[in-house]
């Protein structure tokens, strides 16, 4: 009989040529663990979905009391179901005013999609601007504001009319004119490598899409639902997005996404044509009832309130001579060391010694450090002390 790892290559589509090959039979709270009593700390949080850690009880809970009443029953905003109504009711409850209508989605990239689809009707215009070394999405639009060409080549052509500009760079603001229906960007870029932008050109990207009417778009998907300290990351910056993209963190480990938008913007889908945008699974009422239950469990353990603590007792464990820079805000960390050859053998080290982490897609010499915001200190210092190790050896 094949082993699950032999039908997994032999059956199920392959996104590389060198998978992991790490078999997970079980997960809870801040661990994995594999088929042979092997038990990883989890620094990598499924990328940034697990922010209350696996299989939160109260998340448990909520999908088992949902399973008793009923799973899909119509595509997406047709039917009146009870866990849409109140998981899109208590997000709006935590976004300034300005937002007045929720999506929901299966995935940070349908999110992505829909977003581009009414920016584009309500403004009347077709060009999107989108940053460099970005990362929205792999399906076609979300692929075609990748600022990383060599993503682009096998599969064009994508979208016309995608600009783009430089990541916290003042001087690229000017490309955004009254020809442009939206901005796209992450608020803190994630796989190029955790960049965090100053305050003053959030700011700026904000007044410049004002003037010339562009809609401005935040990407939250990896850095939404406390991730960074915050509920969302755009209020360390004190600006305002027009419509906000989410997943990942959003559903406590169940499939789910959400665009958010003023009233007046999303209404654009409603007519001319009618169901303008449309998904069957979106807005599953098991994922969002266990959206709803994990919202409410950041705020009852008030997961926020220790979140810069223990970034801080990351970056105090992590000095290191080899270490060139750490990264972050909150506990959306990036390690930065020489090569891709050392982040493999650091990574794999790690692993093989109980410790899971990871590296990006645009920055293949640091190494993410995203763990479940339930992470104690102690399993901080044991996480840094085998990531120290592995440094000592590799780099």
């Amino acid at each position: 009989m094949l082993s699950n790892r032999e039908l997994f290559l032999r059956n199920t589509a392959q996104t590389s040529d060198s998978p992991r090959l790490t078999e997970i039979v079980k997960a809870q709270g801040t661990y994995l663990y594999g088929p042979e009593g092997q038990k990883y700390l989890d620094l990598v949080s499924g990328f940034n979905v697990s922010n209350i850690g696996h299989r939160h009880p109260k998340v448990i809970e909520a999908i088992q009391q949902q399973l008793e009443k009923y799973l899909h029953v119509t595509v997406y905003g047709e039917f009146v179901q009870a866990p849409q109504v109140q998981f899109a009711t208590a997000l709006l409850d935590k976004l300034p005013t300005s937002f007045g209508s929720v999506y929901l989605t299966n995935s940070g990239a349908e999110a992505v999609e829909g977003a581009m689809k009414i920016a584009k009707k309500y403004t009347g215009r077709r060009q999107i601007i989108a940053a460099q070394n970005a990362y929205h999405g792999s399906t076609q639009g979300a692929l075609s504001l990748i600022g990383n060409l060599e993503y682009h080549k096998a599969y064009a052509p994508l979208l016309p009319e995608i600009g783009f500009i430089v990541f916290n760079d003042m001087a690229y603001l000017a490309s955004i004119t009254t020809e442009t229906a939206a901005v796209v960007v992450e608020v803190i870029q994630g796989e190029a490598g955790v960049r965090v932008p100053d305050k003053a050109y959030m700011q700026a990207l904000r007044r410049r899409c004002t003037e010339t009417g562009a809609v401005l778009i935040f990407d939250e998907i990896q850095t939404g639902f406390g991730r960074t300290g915050r509920m969302f990351a755009f209020e360390h910056f004190e600006v305002v997005p027009d419509i906000l993209l989410l997943a990942k963190g959003i559903g406590g480990g169940m499939p789910l996404g959400a665009f958010v938008a003023p009233k007046e913007m999303m209404d654009v889908i409603k007519s001319n044509p009618m169901l303008g945008h449309i998904t069957t699974f979106g807005g599953h009422p098991v994922s969002c009832a266990a959206a709803l239950a994990s919202l409410r469990v950041i705020e009852e353990e008030k997961l926020l309130e220790q979140v810069d603590e223990k970034a801080r007792l990351f970056c105090q464990e992590l000095q290191h001579p080899k270490i060139k820079e750490i990264r972050g805000l909150g506990l959306m960390m990036c390690i930065q060391i020489e090569n891709f050859n050392q982040v493999y053998n650091v990574s794999k080290y790690c692993a093989d010694y109980g410790v899971m982490i990871d590296w990006y897609l645009h920055c293949e010499t640091a190494l993410r450090i995203a763990p479940p915001l339930t992470i104690s200190f102690d399993e901080i210092k044991e996480a840094c002390q085998i990531i120290r190790l592995a440094i000592d050896k590799f780099c």
